[in-house]
């Protein structure tokens, strides 16, 4: 009878252990959708990513540097369609001239 406890308590304290990994393992992945994955993949083609070349020997570099292509382009096209807006300007507080006092008669 005693070994039966054990075992039960051996048991619960397994799962009890094993729940918070299984639902951080769970949790971690991201919520990409088919599109935003075939989006993501299109634009690393346009920047010169060949996902077809099957060079396995190569792959962990061509994907990091068709990334920083990508961000290098992403950045480029950031900073021309804030130029295309002009300029921020200073911040400035011109008021004009104070107002001058009348007297009244």
């Amino acid at each position: 009878m005693k070994s039966i406890i054990v075992t039960i308590a051996t048991a619960a304290a397994t799962v009890l252990l094993a729940a918070p990994a299984a639902s951080y393992a769970q949790s971690s992945h991201s919520t990409l959708t088919r599109a935003q994955v075939r989006q993501e993949l299109f634009d690393l083609e346009s920047v010169g990513y060949e996902p077809v070349a099957g060079n396995g020997d190569n792959y962990p570099g061509d994907i990091v540097a068709a990334q920083e292509r990508l961000a290098a382009k992403r950045l480029a096209e950031h900073k021309s369609a804030e130029a295309a807006y002009g300029s921020n300007g200073a911040p400035g507080m011109d008021s004009g001239a104070p107002a001058a006092a009348t007297a009244k008669p």
